[in-house]
């Protein structure tokens, strides 16, 4: 006997279980929403299952690694450091567990109605979500898209057992000998400094003049020095040609200076960027427009042309970031439940969790000036700071960005240690429209990294205590 496809009737559908996705669906069933979610994959997407957090733990890993071969300056000597690299993997998987099975209790507890299948679009109102037993038709009143973005895999360079994509990074069972980066920006970097404080030896094949492109030259330097006393050998300007596999390693084939290179390692990790998951939607049945690189186009309010479907993540303008994906979903969710909400992207911060690490919120001195601000720029060295003294870690510095007339706060960029949570001070100030007399007259702990904010405050008013 044949069962009827009935269609199940929802308020809002949220396509994809990412930290966009599953935020937005919690937050629309706040508002008294019906929501479901659907997702082919786990809950968490490429975040919390092979990207921000797993990445992040194995980052950690190294950091402890390095740290416990000891530190002679500090009279910390060490002999014979081991790593059982599967019980690292083994705690990496643990934590990424943890996170996403409280995201299944999150939905479960805001009855979000969760449903595992590859969805299509039949029209503005309608899909299909498949899996591999049946197929299910719901219909909705609107809809958000969360799909996510995957890793481009380069003609040359086809991803396979030696040849890794960012997820087959982050799951080897050993560490590697030798290791080849293509691609110096954020990923690269992050996955190339974790395996070279594993004792991997690290060449990291960029092919524009710098590493880490969109981050401010005096930021970059920081970490190049670090790479270098890492021994991560960095190479620009260098164009991956091809790779030739063998059952024990690879060599990889490059173009450097006009000359043609070889390099033998054991895995070659190619991060040259990641592509929107728009196809194989059926977004073209409801006739919603992309734009060239494929990304979903959308308003303020994350809508697309279509009325009722709304995009978020990585399928839309703007830095493939988690927390940006969270916040656009926040967004969209409360749009539909009829609030005047919109999207303002200047406090939305960038980290690299380099070493050190760097982030960035607001404007750069140079974006200020170009988007016609009389800004001042205030530096404040780490070296100064009590606390990155005592951490034996005082590489970089905060740099405050204010507008001239009135102080405001519109900017900051900070190299060093503990960057990803020091930057988070500077986003309060700006989406709270602060000035540079309100954080310096904020008292800030001593001694504590925080305090390089207040410092480069007090610069910012001309009137530093710490440096000249």
């Amino acid at each position: 006997m044949v069962v009827g496809d009935f269609p199940i009737e929802v308020d809002t559908l949220v396509v994809g279980a990412g930290p966009g996705g599953y935020v937005a669906a919690i937050r629309a069933a706040q508002t008294g929403q019906k929501v479901t979610i659907a997702d082919k994959g786990n809950l968490g997407g490429v975040c919390l299952n092979v990207g921000c957090i797993p990445s992040k733990a194995l980052i950690q890993a190294g950091h402890l690694t390095e740290h416990a071969r000891g530190n002679e300056e500090l009279g910390i000597k060490t002999e014979n450091v081991s790593v059982d690299f599967s019980k690292v993997q083994e705690w990496k998987g643990k934590v990424v567990n943890k996170l996403t099975s409280g995201v299944e209790g999150l939905l479960k507890g805001n009855k979000v109605d969760v449903v595992k299948g590859e969805v299509y679009f039949v029209d503005k109102n309608t899909v299909k979500i498949m899996d591999d037993k049946q197929s299910q038709t719901y219909t909705f009143n609107n809809c958000i898209i969360a799909t996510g973005s995957t890793p481009i895999e380069i003609p040359s360079f086809k991803f396979s057992d030696r040849v890794l994509d960012s997820t087959g990074a982050l799951n080897l069972d050993e560490i590697p000998q030798k290791m080849v980066v293509i691609g110096g920006g954020y990923i690269g970097t992050e996955l190339g400094t974790a395996y070279a404080n594993f004792g991997t030896e690290v060449t990291v094949l960029e092919g524009t003049k710098e590493i880490l492109g969109g981050f401010e030259k005096s930021m970059k330097q920081v970490v190049k020095k670090r790479l270098k006393k890492k021994g991560v050998n960095v190479i620009t300007e260098a164009m991956a040609q091809g790779v030739e596999e063998s059952k024990d390693g690879v060599k990889v084939k490059y173009e450097a200076n006009g000359k043609e290179e070889t390099i033998d390692a054991d895995y070659v990790l190619v991060t040259v960027g990641r592509r929107p998951n728009t196809e194989e939607l059926g977004l073209e049945q409801v006739g919603i427009e992309l734009d060239d690189k494929g990304l979903i186009k959308i308003d303020k309010q994350c809508r697309t042309n279509i009325d009722n479907i709304y995009a978020i993540g990585d399928i839309v303008e703007g830095p493939p970031l988690a927390h940006k994906a969270s916040y656009e979903g926040k967004i969209a969710a409360e749009v539909i439940s009829g609030e005047k909400s919109q999207i303002d992207y200047l406090g939305i911060p960038a980290v690299v969790f380099s070493d050190p690490e760097l982030a960035t919120v607001g404007y750069t001195e140079q974006g200020a000036k170009d988007a016609g601000y009389e800004v001042k720029a205030s530096k404040f060295p780490f070296a100064a700071n009590g606390r990155a003294l005592s951490l034996n870690d005082t590489d970089g510095f905060m740099k405050l960005i204010t507008r001239k007339e009135d102080g405001l706060v519109i900017g900051a960029q900070v190299a060093g240690p503990n960057a990803s949570d020091v930057i988070a001070e500077v986003g309060l100030a700006i989406e709270a429209g602060m000035t540079a007399e309100d954080i310096a007259l904020t008292i800030h702990a001593h001694p504590s990294l925080g305090e390089t904010v207040m410092e480069a405050a007090d610069v910012a008013l001309g009137m530093p205590i710490h440096t000249m």
